[in-house]
């Protein structure tokens, strides 16, 4: 049964060292606040799952959180490269991290497969392609009824998916709108889900009917967080704060002022920080 848990508590309680993890958000509510939190109770051995890894996964993994990252793209959307995913890859500082590359049509199939209760995802793909190469989980199995040979990968079955999202109603539905990405496919593919939205509704009576829902009993935890999805942006309520993504490229680029960066605005920031932070993004919106 859904449970309405500050966000301290909500990810005590559903992230374990060692866990499969999913953090996911396409450009668009990128669940920021529960990352942070995650990362001020300093959970170790993660494997990260997320379709496009950026920020908060560079800040997971700079600071030793993951000894293996699942991912279609690695990158700064719109600047460049994640710097402290490329330390760890290539120097292995401050931890060697293990690598499991996918095309966007190899995790998305893997998300739906996983929250269809499937072994594993059939698809046409990778083809021309040399991903193959180096990740032995991407297979090829041949169509019983046309003879087609396709790509085969295993489901994504996260221990526990964090999504953001805009509003929940009092009885624990979840409404997510605008760019929905992998979301939903995520949270029901995960043996537990924690959401963070913006705010909670009485109903959802009164929103049009062009909507993702998701029904309480796919859901695990709630927590009120608003701006959680900082400096990515949440649909009708705030902006991306494109600012926030130059400056991290300059901080990520040095250690020691990435060590200090994380130290002031993660690991001592107060968890309900994110609302000032966004009050001039709302004014935008």
């Amino acid at each position: 049964m859904v449970e309405f848990l500050p966000l301290k508590q909500a990810v005590a309680e559903n992230l374990h060292d060692g866990d499969a993890v999913a953090f996911e958000g396409f450009t668009h509510l990128i669940p920021t606040a529960a990352a942070h939190e995650a990362i001020r109770q300093g959970f170790r051995e993660l494997t990260l799952i997320r379709m496009t890894p950026d920020l908060i996964y560079d800040q997971m993994i700079g600071m030793g959180m993951a000894k293996k990252v699942v991912f279609s793209y690695v990158g700064n959307p719109g600047v460049g490269l994640l710097r402290r995913a490329r330390d760890a890859i290539e120097n292995g500082f401050p931890r060697a991290i293990e690598i499991e590359e996918h095309s966007h049509a190899g995790m998305a199939n893997a998300y739906e497969a996983g929250a269809a209760g499937l072994p594993c995802a059939v698809f046409r793909g990778y083809r021309g392609a040399g991903l193959a190469s180096v990740n032995p989980n991407i297979k090829s199995v041949t169509c019983p009824f046309t003879g087609e040979v396709l790509a085969a990968v295993p489901a994504i079955r996260p221990d526990v998916t964090f999504i953001h999202a805009q509003k929940a109603d009092r009885k624990g539905n979840v409404l997510v709108e605008g760019i929905i990405g992998i979301q939903k496919e995520a949270v029901l593919a995960a043996k537990r889900a924690v959401v963070t939205v913006e705010e909670v509704v009485d109903n959802f009576d009164d929103l049009h009917p062009n909507l993702t829902v998701l029904p309480s009993w796919t859901i695990a935890a709630i927590s009120v967080a608003p701006g959680g999805s900082h400096p990515s942006y949440t649909h009708g309520y705030y902006e991306r704060d494109n600012a926030a993504y130059l400056e991290w490229d300059e901080i990520a680029a040095d250690r020691d002022r990435f060590q200090t960066w994380m130290q002031k605005n993660v690991i001592e920031s107060a968890a309900d920080d994110f609302a000032a932070r966004v009050e001039h993004l709302r004014k935008a919106a």
